[in-house]
């Protein structure tokens, strides 16, 4: 039985940091890092940074300062064992001499699942699996849930007080948080394929959704609008990175209002609207699925929220809590009400951390049913 070293934890955290670096950017393989250790040094390290360039195994591999003979190689996820875009990873760890390799988590896709590890033993290598697990399987949550049913993971993140209010009766929502919340947001983005939002956040902020942290240039924006109210001055339409927004909306809006969204290069998506109008949210995820856009963020408002979660399609709750209690009956809230559940069927969170920044509070829940 393989044994687990002193330093294994230590260096699969490395690896872990660098597969952080590559969210919200390798779509539609997953965010993936690597470190090669010699007697105890790192002597070359990588990460995933896009589809079709060098997975980070190869990266890492490639960034040695000496012969990787006789080294140990951490990595994020199971190397892939088949040709795609690039040949399989685990012929280059072959190649190069590796004895040892520690995985974080094994690859749910159904090619390469456990095929990885069986080539590394049938060649010798010592291959340990489990190191970092829990971080390393998150890392992966939107690839393994986009490679299992072609559906993006859906993160919704809120703002509130601790009543529950997202923002007062006059729709003001800046700002509830504090600027060490709103900072961990921008991380949040970050690591997101797609920022999506209703077309009333859209009206009663004119938000850009941008993540302004640097090299974050290839995040996606969507809003739904089933009644074709936003306005075309919208930032999200105008800005310089209008061509990277996506307008959901019903087949019976008017062309000239999909025409004016659409003249800055935003892309407008025509779905069937139930008899009330509304777009199913369900057809809306399997379209950004389809266009390989595995992590959404979901920023609201209040209505979007509850019909997610009513829908039961949200994955991960990012819920931040201010200090603070509105206590107005007529202020808007974080899940508008979309039917009424007794107490004996509301749905029950999992809660993976709890955090603060700042004065606020940060949950993290996963949903009913999801691990």
């Amino acid at each position: 039985m393989n044994k687990t070293l002193p330093d294994d934890e230590r260096w699969m955290q490395r690896a872990i940091e660098l597969a952080r670096l590559s969210e919200g950017h390798t779509r539609p393989n997953p965010p993936v890092g690597a470190v090669v250790i010699k007697e105890g040094r790192i002597i070359g390290e990588g990460h995933h940074q896009r589809a079709g360039e060098d997975h980070a195994e190869v990266v890492a591999l490639k960034a040695c300062v000496e012969s990787a003979q006789d080294a140990t190689l951490y990595v994020t996820l199971e190397p892939c064992s088949t040709y795609g875009r690039t040949p399989p990873c685990t012929e280059r760890i072959i190649e190069a001499g590796i004895k040892r390799v520690v995985i974080g988590c094994e690859d749910c896709f159904r090619d390469h699942c456990g095929a990885g590890y069986r080539i590394l033993k049938q060649n010798k290598i010592e291959v340990l699996s489990g190191v970092g697990a829990d971080q390393a399987h998150e890392l992966a949550a939107p690839f393994f849930k986009h490679t299992a049913d072609g559906m993006p993971y859906l993160t919704l993140k809120l703002g509130m007080t601790m009543d529950g209010c997202i923002a007062d009766r006059h729709n003001c929502s800046q700002w509830i948080t504090g600027e060490q919340s709103r900072a961990e947001v921008q991380q949040l983005r970050r690591r997101a394929d797609v920022i999506l939002v209703g077309s009333r956040t859209v009206c009663a902020d004119d938000p850009s959704l941008l993540c302004r942290l640097p090299n974050a240039d290839n995040q996606m924006r969507a809003v739904i609008d089933s009644q074709g109210v936003i306005p075309a001055s919208a930032q999200i339409l105008t800005d310089s990175a209008a061509e990277r927004t996506l307008v959901f909306t019903s087949t019976e809006i008017d062309n000239s209002i999909t025409a004016a969204w659409s003249c800055n290069g935003a892309r407008v998506i025509r779905l069937q609207a139930s008899k009330g109008g509304h777009l199913a949210l369900v057809d809306v995820l399997r379209e950004l699925g389809a266009m390989d856009l595995m992590h959404v963020v979901c920023e609201g408002g209040g209505e979007l929220a509850g019909a997610l979660r009513t829908a039961r399609l949200i994955d991960e709750y990012v819920l931040f809590y201010a200090p603070a209690i509105l206590g107005d009956v007529l202020a808007k809230r974080g899940f508008s009400s979309n039917g009424v559940l007794l107490l004996k069927d509301m749905p029950r969170m999992k809660i993976k951390d709890i955090c603060v920044f700042g004065d606020d509070l940060r949950v993290r829940m996963l949903a009913e049913n999801k691990s």
